[in-house]
């Protein structure tokens, strides 16, 4: 039973970047009633979580930002948590972006959510992963969803509806696919946050700065974000 009467909930993970907000767009489109979830993990990149604030004002949703930064100190060794280790520039497939991994995040994000569904009675639980993502991510591959889905269900029991999800539906999207979809949604592009580095504008140059450009342009439509490096 849906925690509404007329629309199915979920729990959308916002890191405030262009793929999670663009679901949350995408997901009110279909009809569903938003809570939102981001974390603090450490990431020396927080200042996405401000874009995910304004996303959460902007929908009129509720929004929670969860503070596992102390959790963060422990992740040593990767780019996005480990302040002596440098962001690496280049394509995303480049094998020095595997520094950016860090370990077990969206599970991390993924308990939590599940956590807030169980309490909420949601429907479902969603995050923005794509086909983009699989070669570097292992918790973005198809295989890793299906397992996490099973565990949760399994974990919780009785306390989920019976038809709950773990949806990723732009799994199997291109970045430029989700920037299409973003268009046609009117979804603020220039209120997104992408860079590794959280400095005052996108570097342009760090691997997910490569992956937006690239997406802008394969989509062929206009990007709004302002990058330090042309």
């Amino acid at each position: 039973m849906s925690t509404s009467t007329a629309h199915p909930t979920a729990i959308v993970v916002l890191s405030g970047g262009l793929d999670s907000t663009t679901l949350a767009y995408h997901l009110r489109d279909d009809g569903y009633d938003l809570r939102l979830l981001s974390v603090d993990y450490g990431q020396r990149h927080r200042r996405e979580l401000d874009f995910a604030v304004a996303t959460g004002r902007r929908l009129n949703v509720p929004h929670h930002v969860v503070d596992l930064s102390s959790v963060g100190l422990l992740l040593r060794g990767s780019a996005l948590t480990d302040t002596s280790v440098n962001v690496p520039d280049g394509h995303y497939t480049d094998t020095t972006m595997r520094i950016t991994v860090v370990p077990n995040r969206n599970a991390l994000m993924l308990d939590t959510a599940v956590a807030i569904a169980v309490t909420y009675r949601a429907d479902a639980v969603a995050f923005g992963a794509h086909s983009g993502d699989h070669t570097i991510y292992p918790d973005c591959r198809p295989v890793f969803l299906e397992a996490f889905r099973r565990s949760a269900q399994l974990g919780n029991e009785g306390a989920l509806p019976d038809a709950f999800q773990i949806m990723a539906p732009f799994l199997s999207w291109s970045k430029a696919d989700i920037v299409l979809r973003g268009a046609e949604l009117g979804v603020p592009f220039d209120d997104t946050w992408s860079c590794y580095r959280g400095e005052d504008v996108h570097c342009g140059g760090c691997g997910t700065c490569v992956e937006r450009r690239e997406a802008f342009a394969s989509a062929g439509v206009d990007d709004p974000t302002s990058y330090a490096t042309v």
